[in-house]
């Protein structure tokens, strides 16, 4: 934190401007998702083989592994597609 207080703040302000840009992307990510889950529900993620659902008596757990897997490889291939 010393190597910003002898930058005049601009490195501390590049780093506040960065956040706060990461932070309404990601808002705005969460925003999408939330108002298009009928639509993602209807293709079927989150109740893909080898997803993970344990019920029981008054309990159940649910662990959307391969949903996360496919997720996740989509989101890289986006990321690193839109980077370059």
């Amino acid at each position: 934190m010393l190597q910003y207080a002898r930058d005049d703040g601009r490195l501390a302000q590049c780093y506040l401007e960065t956040m706060q840009k990461t932070l309404i992307i990601l808002g705005l990510v969460l925003l999408a998702a939330g108002l298009l889950w009928p639509v993602i529900a209807k293709l079927g993620l989150g109740r893909l083989p080898g997803d993970i659902i344990i019920r029981r008596d008054g309990f159940s757990f649910y662990f959307p592994l391969t949903t996360m897997i496919i997720v996740s490889i989509v989101l890289t291939l986006i990321f690193r597609f839109w980077g370059k």
